[in-house]
């Protein structure tokens, strides 16, 4: 199963903010818009999906909290600890080699 490029960056954004720390879905939200200079953000309904799909897959935890309005706090495991240096270092060797190959266009 191959996996888009924007759904894997989409998932690496959200546990690099996690690896920060705990953080509820708005929150992970706007500090990926304020650390990217608003490069990156989440449209409205994609978020969520991928909170729960990197739950499911032992990536994150979540704990509701809260009297009344209650939220759920996201933390990164272990296991979404090494996903992230493992989907980092791919990434950069994939863009290194874009890199160089969009550098060679260029030149042309």
């Amino acid at each position: 199963m191959q996996i888009t490029l924007s759904k894997r960056i989409n998932e690496l954004l959200v546990l690099a903010v996690l690896e920060q720390g705990p953080a509820h879905g708005y929150q992970i939200a706007m500090s990926v818009e304020e650390r990217t200079g608003g490069i990156f953000s989440f449209q409205h309904g994609t978020l969520y999906p991928i909170l729960h799909r990197l739950e499911a897959d032992g990536q994150l935890r979540g704990e509701w909290s809260g009297d009344g309005r209650r939220r759920k706090t996201y933390r990164i495991t272990t296991a979404g600890q090494a996903t992230l240096r493992k989907g980092a270092q791919d990434l950069e060797q994939q863009f290194a080699v874009l890199l160089e190959l969009l550098g060679g266009a260029h030149a042309a």
